[in-house]
């Protein structure tokens, strides 16, 4: 055990007369544990709604969007299998979109988002297999000639309609029909609920009905799909993918990513991550302060230790290493439980889902927790580099002293 460090931990652990010292360690030690903790709690929460939301709106739609400009795709399986050839692509699927009315019974009534799908190809882009919690949407294509056709409906939705797997529903669009000597009339069709899906994002899974291409056709008044929606083999590329497809397919095509859909929301919680960061991150600063204002009290209260340390032959750095060390241990030991009490309690909070939350307010049911590693690094690093800052002030006043000066009024 070197010298220094001796000196510094018996300063820690003062007792008796001195215990007021001792007392004001604690302080700083719970002050600067307490910051630790509440930042990494803080930063796994922010992290967890991010990744959840993110998880759940790519899960629901596609990565990147091609819509054609002023007409339908002229030869749309020559165009997907362009697109489907392009590196770092993983699937295509078309798609159409369109606003419609379902209607269950006279008081059951909703707006939906009408999406006509190929049933084939819709799993290679969405993840709408995973989410079906009852029926197929395979039974959108396997219908009886002459029958009607199948409709599958967010879990929300259809719990709003009341209806389940079986039942019939009318859509109605705003489309209109011409008929001779009366009046247009919107477009309708009686079709069978063949499924259900859940996401978990409730604007999806309340808002959201897969009809096949051919009904959304007829429905929506279409001669083909709106878009070509595209999967990608790591999502962090689409960007990237979707700049170089659009200066590719030219001024004729628009090409749209996920990011660029979602941005006002990431960017907003991006900010309030870094808000609630810094926000918290004062009460380190304080825990900082705290530390100053042990080792200051220390230095005024051992001055005498010190002047006899240095007649002794003590050097100024050995006497300004013992403050720092002490300074240091503080920042070690608070940052360490800090990191620990932070861990424990996000886990819980995860595992557990303590939180809970109203999905159609939020679109998740509970408040998420991820830690990620780098986030638990930057906070142990900048806690340790605060106290030790905060430990620079008090060591030069301690290695300052002037033995003859402090032995005179003693």
């Amino acid at each position: 055990m070197s010298f220094e460090w001796f000196v510094a931990r018996r300063y820690l652990t003062a007792r008796r007369r001195q215990a007021f010292i001792s007392l004001i360690s604690i302080v700083s030690i719970l002050g600067v544990g307490v910051g630790v903790m509440a930042l990494i709690i803080a930063l796994a929460l922010m992290t967890g709604v991010q990744s959840e939301l993110r998880d759940r709106i790519v899960g629901s739609t596609a990565h990147v969007y091609v819509y054609r400009i002023g007409g339908s795709f002229d030869d749309l399986d020559a165009k997907m299998r362009e697109l489907a050839s392009v590196p770092g692509v993983s699937g295509v699927s078309p798609a159409i979109l369109g606003g419609a009315l379902l209607q269950a019974s006279a008081a059951d009534t909703a707006f939906v988002t009408l999406k006509g799908v190929d049933p084939v190809r819709e799993p290679q882009v969405t993840e709408i297999d995973a989410a079906m919690r009852s029926g197929s949407l395979a039974a959108l294509a396997n219908r009886p000639a002459g029958g009607p056709g199948g409709i599958v409906l967010g879990a929300d939705l259809a719990k709003q309609l009341r209806v389940t797997v079986g039942d019939r529903v009318t859509v109605v669009t705003t489309e209109v029909t011409l008929v001779p000597l009366m009046s247009p009339l919107p477009r309708s069709r009686t079709l069978d609920v063949v499924g259900t899906f859940k996401f978990g994002f409730f604007e999806f899974d309340s808002a959201y009905a897969f009809v096949s291409m051919p009904t959304a056709e007829a429905l929506l008044n279409r001669t083909g799909p709106d878009m070509i929606q595209l999967k990608l083999a790591h999502l962090d590329q689409a960007p990237a993918i979707g700049e170089a497809l659009q200066d590719k397919l030219g001024a004729d095509y628009l090409v749209r990513d996920w990011t660029e859909l979602n941005k006002p929301l990431y960017s907003a919680l991006w900010l309030e991550k870094v808000a609630i960061s810094l926000t918290i991150g004062l009460i380190v600063m304080v825990a900082a302060l705290n530390i100053v204002a042990s080792l200051v009290l220390l230095v005024m209260e051992k001055s005498r230790d010190i002047a006899i340390l240095r007649t002794m032959g003590a050097s100024a750095p050995a006497i300004r290493r013992i403050f720092m060390l002490q300074g240091l241990t503080i920042g070690l030991v608070g940052t360490g439980a800090g990191t620990v009490l932070g861990l424990i309690a996000s886990f819980i909070a995860d595992r557990y889902q303590l939180i809970k939350l109203s999905g159609e307010v939020y679109q998740i049911t509970y408040l998420p927790f991820r830690v990620l590693p780098l986030d638990v690094a930057i906070v142990i690093v900048s806690a340790i580099a605060v106290c030790f800052l905060a430990t620079i002030y008090p060591a030069r006043q301690a290695g300052r002293l002037d033995p003859a000066e402090a032995l005179r009024h003693e």
